[in-house]
């Protein structure tokens, strides 16, 4: 390859790796601290490990189910290791954004894949805030199967969900993280970020008390404190 030819190739691919390092300095903290595996989700081994998605998945008979609990401990998470771990095609919607052509859409290529011997997740956050009419579309999918449904809602399923789709779907209930979950969340961050947060004992108990249970919330509140520059350890009365 000509040499001026070797110079473009290197700057374009130096271009692409600076782009790669700007799009990575603006990730969220959370989105960075992501668990990998399910084996990493803190705060659920209720569901998780021995409890029924851990049978599911140790079964290998998938079902689908309604992600119940307050934000910030997991939801989205669950559902997309779920499919990884299963090796089923993952899709996500939003009943914000989701119109009928969408959901025709991507039923169809659900279709297409189960007539293959492909499985698909379909994951619907925020299901309650989907129309009865929209929550019917999804039945006959789920009954033959070519669809895994997996709901997530803050809200109580039996009054949000209509009852025929409900009766096809597991309600697992998510609980919010608890003090040890959080503490193990802030070790990771601090890993991550190679720091000590400048916090003292008394700061950093605080700190996961305001979070109240939302890993997102804190882990938020943990990136906005590993951004000071602090000559002493902040104390509890600095973040109240």
């Amino acid at each position: 390859m000509p040499a001026a030819d070797l110079e473009l190739m290197s700057a374009m691919l130096g271009d692409l790796g600076s782009e790669d390092s700007k799009a990575a300095s603006l990730q969220p903290l959370a989105d960075k601290l992501r668990p990998k595996a399910l084996g990493e989700v803190l705060g659920q081994s209720h569901i998780l490990d021995d409890g029924p998605i851990g049978s599911m998945l140790a079964s290998g008979s998938l079902s689908s189910m309604v992600l119940w609990g307050p934000p910030g401990v997991g939801k989205t998470t669950i559902a997309r290791l779920i499919a990884e771990h299963s090796d089923f095609e993952f899709v996500q919607i939003s009943a914000v954004h989701a119109n009928a052509a969408d959901l025709k859409k991507i039923f169809g290529a659900a279709r297409n894949r189960w007539f293959q011997g492909l499985g698909t997740v379909l994951f619907a956050d925020e299901i309650h805030r989907f129309n009865k009419a929209q929550q019917d579309g999804f039945l006959s999918y789920v009954e033959e199967g070519s669809v895994i449904l997996i709901g997530a809602t803050t809200e109580n399923p039996s009054f949000e969900l209509n009852a025929a789709l409900l009766s096809r779907m597991q309600v697992m209930v998510l609980s919010p993280l608890d003090r040890e979950s959080l503490e193990m969340l802030s070790a990771r961050a601090e890993d991550l970020l190679g720091i000590s947060l400048p916090l003292t004992s008394e700061a950093k108990s605080l700190l996961i008390d305001m979070a109240d249970g939302d890993g997102r919330a804190f882990l938020n509140l943990v990136e906005r404190v590993a951004g000071i520059r602090a000559a002493q350890p902040l104390d509890a009365p600095s973040l109240s």
